[in-house]
């Protein structure tokens, strides 16, 4: 299998390269050369399979010629062995029509655990093989970054910088970071919001210096191989509910777009899906798209589902590589205007186009809030608001009579126990293995948004790094 960028400027590259490359030379992200596409029949042939074997079928084919198959089988059964479920991502069923699949089974309790376990495992498979050593830069909302730092601490041939937006974070999602005392890990708040920690991850790939200078690559939603592991969830409890001979819909609480991404890219394997359905908060942007064909930028504002506050979302990118039919130019241009006027248009033609699959909806902290309420009162089943937004965007959908859908639950309401207590009266606790998380010393640098500032502080610490 070979990757091509969605902006056709970078050279085209095989998985390994990809996965350590992370964003495209030329800014664009790497996306197959090809769908792999699996028939019905096979589909079917997957059904009583556990979460290993349906993983290592669909990857398969995008670490083909790669990774042998027994090394791949070992880490894939390596990353998921020590998750809190045995059925690793178990579905429970909410009402006639409606399931929920649980994402938050994993060591940091969200859904970044199911690609970034195995990532870790990739990274030391070709690091070693290749006796190489790289430095992790990676922006988070709030889940990405402990979940990275889970899979990646303490591994010799990585160090790893992650960006916060500071104060805009949850207390547990912060501490899951902060209270990380391995010497390769390092934690930066940065003053802004998750758009300018993403922004400024890209600004620092595309210093080819600096990013030559200490191998940078990346574990964001922007790298291949999460989007590839991600992929699996989806098959899996669409499986688990009776695909390919069932009607299915998929909802998916969605900031950066990686996580419905990953669905899309399931439907073009072959996984007949009838909708995808985006729950926003306030930022609603992508929301708006679906709603108007209008793509504009407006502030950022801090809500109950901080993972979620964004309005630039990246994975779009791979979205419009797909309807502008692989156009790397067009894409680049389309993208360089949105960046300059805050403002796109993608062509009617598109939105409608991309209208016959993806719809949004927009659910704010009080309707979020009494979707937690009404869900644990009918159910007994306790939401993040993450979730909830998802539960709540495929409760407003209209679709076909006999259509199923699965909302994908994100995080652990855990990590959000104030929403869940406001909502409920209860207060969730964090399993044992992070029962002590609030008594922890934390360890981080508060850095403005300022490139210069960046820069020479990664300079600084892989410097006392190398002298160590």
């Amino acid at each position: 299998m070979r990757y091509l960028s969605t902006r056709g400027q970078a050279p085209i590259l095989e998985f390994e390269d990809v996965l350590l490359a992370g964003l495209a030379g030329d800014g664009g992200l790497y996306m197959p050369e090809v769908w792999p596409h699996f028939t019905k029949p096979e589909i079917r042939a997957m059904r009583g399979s556990d979460y290993n074997e349906v993983a290592f079928r669909i990857m398969a084919p995008y670490v083909d010629g790669a990774i042998d198959e027994a090394a791949f089988r070992a880490m894939i059964a390596d990353a998921y062995q020590g998750f809190g479920h045995p059925a690793t991502a178990p579905l429970v069923q909410l009402d006639n029509s409606l399931w929920l699949t649980e994402l938050f089974h994993g060591p940091t309790l969200a859904f970044k655990d199911y690609p970034l376990q195995l990532v870790g495992r990739l990274f030391d498979h070709v690091l070693g093989a290749r006796r190489k050593k790289v430095t992790i830069i990676g922006a988070t909302s709030g889940d990405t970054g402990s979940a990275a730092i889970e899979a990646c601490q303490g591994r010799d041939a990585i160090q790893m910088f992650i960006f916060h937006p500071e104060g805009r974070v949850s207390e547990v999602q912060r501490r899951q970071m902060t209270t990380v005392m391995s010497a390769n890990v390092h934690n930066i708040a940065l003053k802004g919001t998750f758009d300018d920690c993403q922004d400024m991850v890209k600004a620092l790939f595309a210093d080819k210096v600096l990013a030559q200078r200490h191998n940078f690559s990346a574990v964001n939603s922007i790298n291949w191989a999460r989007i590839m592991a991600q992929i699996v969830y989806y098959f899996w409890a669409a499986l688990a509910i009776g695909a390919p001979d069932r009607r299915i819909a998929f909802a998916v609480p969605t900031g950066n777009f990686g996580n419905v991404f990953a669905a899309y890219a399931a439907k073009r394997m072959g996984l007949p899906i009838e909708r995808l359905i985006i729950g926003s908060n306030a930022n609603d942007i992508l929301t708006r798209y679906f709603e108007s064909g209008q793509m504009t930028m407006q502030n950022v504002v801090p809500t109950l589902s901080p993972s979620m506050d964004i309005q630039v979302s990246s994975n779009f990118e791979r979205l419009l590589f797909e309807y502008y039919h692989r156009d790397g130019a067009a894409v680049a241009k389309v993208l360089e205007r949105f960046r300059r006027t805050g403002k796109a248009n993608f062509g009617k033609g598109r939105w409608r186009a991309m209208g016959n699959l993806f719809e949004g909806h927009r659910i704010g902290d009080n309707t979020t809030k009494a979707v937690i309420g009404d869900i644990y009162k009918s159910t007994g089943q306790l939401l993040d608001p993450h979730s909830a937004i998802g539960v709540e965007a495929a409760r407003r959908s209209h679709l076909p009579a006999g259509t199923a859908i699965i909302a994908m639950a994100t995080a652990h309401p855990a990590k959000f126990p104030a929403a869940a207590e406001e909502s409920t009266g209860i207060r969730p606790k964090l399993p044992p293995q992070l029962a002590d998380l609030f008594e922890r010393p934390e360890r981080f640098e508060t850095l403005p948004n300022n490139i210069e500032r960046v820069s020479a502080y990664l300079d600084q610490q892989l410097a006392a790094g190398e002298d160590a």
